[in-house]
């Protein structure tokens, strides 16, 4: 098991379990003075207080700790860089969960564009969905991007309810000028976020006549950058546009080719030119398009979100009983009553936790503290691993101080349930045969790690296995996108636990 990176230029290696060698971070780059906490320039302001945020949900609207969208944008420029990265985390989880509009999520594109020429958001940070560290404004640049790709597609696509995809579209023509002056940029993050969203928002019939101005740059900027994402709309846009894209389709193929046949020799310890594909690997700009967008394609429109497959659905797991009352022996199972019941929402959080939390924020919702803590070194100093939870039951897991996944005790934890049914406790063959009855069943939707843990992408979550003495019960994992991969995203402790 490896992972290779590149971090502000400098490779690292990372061989073994996960996180537990020390990586080298430039961290130099300062974050600009904030105003107070919240705060927003007028045009923004105006724009919020003017809207009826009551009568617009978003995906979670009311579930418990989750932040309405009024709180999520007044602290896209909150004065704690921890609170930014959450508010702008929670503007793809809520907003545009699974792809999707929300009647929230146009107005919320509104107020974000009006943000961008605020110099706070120049202030660099790594953000949850990208690698590497950029300005808050490139990354709501992305943002509006992706809203701008989900804005194009039709109600058949799956993309939210008529009225919201309406209200998507009837944007597109203020977020371009909005926009418009950013694709100049001389920050090259910026330049090919805003070309990318701009090219997306040119999709709006009333804005056809703008398309020569931006084609040339599209093709020169974005048909080049290290980021497939923004490859692919280049490609798709320019073909949208008339004009050929044969050279371009002919290069993203050979480049993937090429990657492909590097993977497969770096992988191989035995083949030939190991090491020579380690270091072309080491030497490709890293892609830095969000996980679920990498290589992304369109010729087709997408599956239903949870098309139901003819054969008949199996039964739904059961969990097991628990040990005997009294009994404390080292493999003891919590009988249900003894459980706390949780849901969970992918990709936002289970039960009180929602993902992107601080470890303050994780011991005020459970009124526990922590049990055991994990650091690993990270470059002068050390970052947060994991924490484990005992009385409640659960082992929380952290990326630059922030909540990323959650695995859940298969003895003692609390039981999480999917549409009713139990995913904690239970016989794991149970729990994969009814979960993949749930799943679209699309390339990519369900993987499995190198132990054989299935993961399913639809959901965030993967099934992993926990000793009770002689049998095996069901550990689950609830997940963020770049928490999928489990074997480069796990720590050694995760992979050993009992």
């Amino acid at each position: 098991m490896s992972r290779l990176w590149s971090v502000a230029g400098i490779g690292t290696a990372d061989v073994g379990g996960g996180w537990n060698t020390a990586t080298v971070i430039n961290e130099s780059t300062p974050d600009l003075p904030d105003g107070p906490a919240d705060s927003l320039p007028p045009a923004a302001q105006a724009e919020l207080t003017g809207t009826a945020w009551e009568e617009l949900p978003h995906f979670c609207t009311g579930r418990h700790d989750v932040p309405d969208t009024p709180d999520i944008l007044g602290a896209v420029l909150a004065a704690d860089p921890a609170h930014r990265v959450r508010a702008v985390g929670d503007l793809y989880r809520l907003l545009l969960h699974q792809a999707r509009v929300f009647p929230a999520t146009a107005p919320a594109a509104l107020v974000l564009a009006r943000l961008l020429d605020d110099p706070r958001t120049l202030a660099e940070r790594r953000w949850e969905r990208r690698a590497g560290r950029r300005p808050l404004r490139a990354e709501l640049l992305n943002w509006l991007a992706s809203f701008a790709d989900i804005a194009r597609l039709d109600i058949e696509d799956g993309v939210g309810a008529a009225r919201d995809l309406a209200a998507a579209r009837a944007a597109r023509p203020v977020l371009h000028d909005c926009i418009a002056d950013f694709c100049d940029a001389d920050d090259p993050l910026v330049r090919e976020a805003a070309l990318a969203a701009t090219a997306l928002l040119l999709a709006d019939p009333g804005l056809v006549s703008s398309v020569p101005r931006y084609a040339p740059a599209v093709r020169a900027v974005l048909a080049v950058s290290a980021d497939s994402y923004y490859r692919w709309i280049a490609r798709e846009r320019l073909a949208a546009w008339g004009e050929s894209v044969t050279g371009l389709v002919a290069a993203e193929e050979e480049l993937r080719a090429a990657l492909d046949r590097a993977h497969a020799l770096a992988d191989d310890p035995f083949g030939e030119g190991q090491e020579q594909a380690i270091r072309w690997l080491e030497a490709q700009p890293e892609d830095t398009a969000a996980p679920e967008q990498r290589g992304r394609r369109r010729e087709d429109p997408p599956a239903p979100t949870h098309a139901a497959p003819p054969e008949p659905a199996p039964e739904p797991p059961v969990p097991a009983p628990g040990s005997e009352a009294g009994y404390q022996g080292p493999w003891r199972i919590a009988r249900q009553e003894e459980r706390a019941e949780w849901t969970f929402t992918p990709y936002v959080g289970v039960g009180p936790l929602h993902f992107g939390m601080t470890l303050e924020e994780i011991t005020h919702a459970l009124s526990e503290g922590p049990a055991v803590s994990s650091y690993f070194a990270h470059g002068d100093g050390q970052q947060l691993n994991y924490v484990d939870f005992a009385e409640i039951g659960i082992r929380a897991l952290f990326e630059e101080g922030r909540l990323g996944c959650v695995a859940v005790n298969a003895l003692t934890g609390p039981q999480v349930r999917l549409e009713a049914a139990p995913l904690t406790g239970c016989a794991p063959s149970q729990v994969e045969d009814w979960l993949v009855h749930r799943t679209t069943l699309q390339s990519g939707s369900l993987t499995y790690s190198p132990a054989a843990d299935p993961v399913f992408v639809d959901f965030g979550l993967a099934i992993r296995s926990q000793r009770a003495g002689d049998i095996v019960l069901t550990r689950p994992l609830f997940l963020l996108h770049d928490w999928l991969d489990l074997w480069h995203s796990l720590p050694s402790e995760e992979w050993n636990y009992a």
